[in-house]
């Protein structure tokens, strides 16, 4: 409750000081001017009355002497002058002096020979050097004879003006540090929380659901949030876990009818009558029963890879020198050619699960289902801002080719859906789940599966099938010794 109170009220002070502020300034600046201009409006004033009388006897000498005393005790030049301009009393040096430096003077001077008094000419910046001019006339309408003339130097009072200001901007000063003393630690208690709900936040969008944000911190509103956020994250790790146990557990129970189920069907074998189409339906039962228990092996698979969520670096060298020559072994014995090129150093984010067996299913699937001929393993580094998933940055681009059958246009987005498999390939084995759980793994590490059209089918009937891997690049730290050949693989 105390927090609340000072992050209302401190900000409320803060306001009211700014606005109280600039007025303030401002009305104590012209309050010391009008004093400036009232005292030297008196002063010329009674100068304009002993003048009147000492040019009406003709003795000037006292007059001259007052005048003199004036300048010599507050330094600001006073002149008695006529209506011709010249100076008739005073200290005529520094009269003379002042004046060449106060464009306004004539303006007010013929202003106070014309019986008017004369109004102030000063700047109100107090950062301004000019001077305070103040004319009074000597004489009264048409007897004006003359007028009496002060140039204040107001450096003084602006000097005064400043200090004022300082001390003014000081105590203004006081509620922005107390307010900058409060809000830093409550900011921080406030906004600690938030990062670390943002934290969590991230690191579910990558696939732990394990994480929970902090519920005892932080304000009471923020404490709700996070109990929500933890409340809804059991919801949904709970319903993962379940749909995964039943996924595993499913395909663990039906395993063993259908394995009974299968040795059932093939112990017919010796039964069966060399008439008929009985031979023909036992070979459908036994296929499909086989490819039950394809699909049972998948599913398992797919809930065990599902429950791998933790993405981490590793050297693509690494991966291909444990898998090219098993590639090449079968890309041989089905008599076809498979050619690796890879730039040696690429480091970047394997998906759950390991980037090899995401490659051993791309190559399977070319081997399998395409009918190439020739299957091309090639990566390269993508430097700059390149989109992958919801991140930004390089990435290691990892794309294997075909030159087989492939897939059409309208079909390649269907491809990457769970169970889905082509119309040309319901006769050859395999489930339609395994570039799904490859697209949903490289997903989790933040990056992206796509396909695209492969290399030109040796025929020239079009192209065959290219599945481009896109993942984050992971900054590598090599020291010019340890520094790796330049040499494709």
């Amino acid at each position: 409750m105390h927090r609340r109170l000072l992050v209302v009220l401190v900000p409320l002070a803060v306001l009211l000081v700014a606005a109280l502020g600039v007025p303030l300034s401002v009305t104590v600046a012209e309050r010391e001017m009008q004093e400036t201009y009232v005292n030297r409006l008196n002063d010329v004033g009674r100068f304009a009355s002993l003048a009147e009388a000492a040019l009406s006897t003709g003795r000037t000498e006292a007059l001259q002497q007052e005048l003199t005393r004036y300048h010599d005790l507050y330094g600001i030049p006073v002149a008695l002058i006529d209506t011709s301009g010249t100076v008739l009393l005073g200290p005529v040096d520094a009269y003379e002096e002042a004046a060449r430096t106060e464009p306004a003077l004539p303006r007010i001077v013929t202003a106070a020979l014309a019986g008017a008094r004369s109004e102030p000419s000063w700047e109100w910046a107090p950062w301004d050097d000019s001077a305070l001019v103040v004319a009074e006339p000597v004489g009264r309408d048409s007897e004006v004879v003359g007028a009496v003339v002060t140039i204040s130097d107001l450096s003084r009072t602006r000097e005064l003006i400043l200090v004022r200001w300082a001390w003014l901007a000081g105590l203004g000063l006081l509620p922005l540090i107390a307010l900058a003393a409060v809000a830093w630690p409550v900011s921080a208690w406030v906004l600690r929380p938030v990062r670390k709900l943002d934290a969590a936040t991230s690191r579910i969008s990558e696939g732990d659901l394990t994480i929970r944000a902090d519920a005892e911190a932080g304000p009471i509103e923020l404490r709700r949030l996070a109990q929500s956020f933890n409340t809804m994250m059991d919801a949904v790790e709970n319903a993962a876990q379940r749909q995964r146990a039943f996924v595993s557990d499913a395909s663990h129970q039906l395993r063993n009818p259908l394995t009974s189920l299968r040795l059932a069907v093939e112990s017919l074998a010796p039964h069966l009558r060399l008439e008929g189409d009985g031979q023909q339906v036992y070979d459908v039962a036994v296929d499909e029963l086989k490819a039950m228990q394809r699909m049972l092996n998948s599913l398992q698979a797919s809930a065990r890879m599902e429950s791998m969520r933790t993405a981490s670096p590793v050297d693509l060298d690494e991966v291909l020198a444990t898998r090219v020559d098993r590639w090449r072994a079968l890309t041989a014995t089905a008599g076809q050619t498979l050619t690796v090129d890879v730039p040696p150093g690429l480091r970047l984010l394997e998906p759950p699960g390991g980037l090899g067996s995401i490659l051993d299913e791309l190559i399977s699937n070319a081997l399998r289902l395409s009918d190439a001929r020739v299957v091309e393993v090639s990566a390269q580094a993508v430097p700059g801002h390149v989109g992958v998933g919801d991140r930004v940055g390089a990435v290691v681009t990892v794309v294997v080719r075909d030159d087989g059958q492939g897939i059409d246009g309208s079909e390649r987005a269907q491809a990457l859906r769970r169970f889905w498999r082509s119309p040309r390939h319901q006769n050859v084995s395999g489930t339609g789940l395994g570039l799904a759980i490859c697209a949903d793994l490289i997903g989790a590490a933040g990056g992206t599966l796509r396909l695209e059209d492969g290399l030109p089918r040796p025929d020239g009937s079009g192209h065959g099938l290219a599945a481009v891997v896109m993942l984050p690049v992971v900054p590598q730290v090599v020291s010019p010794a340890d520094a790796p050949a330049s040499a494709p693989i």
